[in-house]
């Protein structure tokens, strides 16, 4: 079973996204007001670290937290309009020179992993473990149209329709997933049903026998009853998404890195540096409460010694990378 407050971003998440009832964002600037949009997946964590910082602070400071996806958080972000985005990828080329043309500057703080989760219903009785090699021939642009049945992948398997489900195109879930299979970001057939709300693939993939999609762990891990996980081969033996696993870097290639990344100028107002400071020290404790998976403290600490140091910029350079070790990201020279 979700804890309450995992369930209660669950809710809150599909709240907004069904009803179309936006988390406010755009507010007469305060100094009590520390503005967060971004990610679907990173949101469940942000909003647990925002509800503790204002307990602490005893309502003095107020957080907003949205779900925009990790594209629509860093086009707010490069615009100025937000004080930090959740993202599950990098920063990619297009945000850094819409930062850069609008004068933000930027901390990448890494916050968690995640173990993108290939997931089928549990009414399939026939996945237990698939390659990325046909994960690929599932979802490349080629495949629209054209691979479209479960015996198509597998000869074994049954002559039924395939249905689809994955993130939306503004998702860095959706990047990252493309990437890591596809080969390219962004690269898909777009013959599926898509959403950047996790709830809906969910509900989407339970219900029907033929489904598979996917989508980030702590999402499936809360809803384990309603959702079988496939384990994926990379270069070796199939392996399934887990904090084990992942930590142990056997599950290639569909563990990320989630982040925050920070506007330089927002944090030099003190609600929004004791927030980046309580997120780095305490995130780290809410992780297991929202089903994600903590970084090592290594890494902890070097994003903590980055921020103190006020050294901005990305690790990546614009360019999205998979399968990279959290501490070298860290050590590589800044770019903006």
């Amino acid at each position: 079973m979700p804890t309450v407050r995992f369930a209660r971003c669950l809710i809150l998440a599909g709240l907004v996204v069904i009803l179309g009832l936006p988390i406010p964002l755009i507010q007469a600037a305060r100094p009590d007001l520390i503005k967060i949009d971004g990610s679907s997946t990173v949101y469940p964590l942000t909003e647990a670290v925002a509800e503790e910082f204002q307990k602490a602070n005893r309502g003095k400071i107020r957080v907003t937290v949205g779900i925009a996806g990790s594209g629509g958080g860093f086009k707010k972000f490069c615009r100025g309009e937000i004080d930090i985005a959740d993202a599950s990828r990098p920063i990619l080329k297009e945000e850094m020179a819409l930062c850069q043309k609008n004068g933000i500057n930027y901390y990448e703080l890494p916050i968690a992993f995640d173990a993108l989760t290939v997931a089928v219903s549990p009414k399939n009785t026939w996945v237990t473990s698939m390659t990325v090699e046909e994960l690929k021939k599932i979802w490349e642009p080629a495949a629209q149209g054209k691979i479209t049945k479960w015996n198509q992948i597998r000869s074994d398997w049954p002559d039924a329709q395939l249905a689809l489900f994955g993130a939306g195109a503004d998702s860095g879930t959706f990047d990252y997933f493309t990437d890591a299979v596809v080969g390219k970001p962004k690269s898909s057939r777009g013959d599926f049903t898509a959403s950047e709300d996790d709830n809906v693939l969910v509900q989407g993939i339970e219900k029907n026998k033929n489904a598979l999609g996917y989508l980030p762990f702590a999402y499936y891990a809360a809803q384990m009853k309603k959702l079988k996980a496939v384990a994926i081969a990379g270069k070796g033996e199939p392996v399934l998404p887990s904090a084990e696993n992942v930590l142990k870097g056997t599950y290639q290639p569909l563990a990320r890195p989630l982040f925050i990344y920070v506007s330089e100028q927002a944090a030099k107002r003190p609600e929004v540096n004791d927030f980046v400071e309580y997120y780095l020290t305490e995130g780290p404790k809410l992780i297991a409460e929202v089903r994600y998976i903590p970084l090592a403290d290594k890494a902890y600490g070097m994003a903590r010694e980055r921020f103190k140091k006020g050294v901005v910029g990305t690790g990546f350079g614009g360019e999205p990378e998979v399968g990279l070790p959290v501490e070298e990201i860290m050590t590589r020279p800044p770019k903006q």
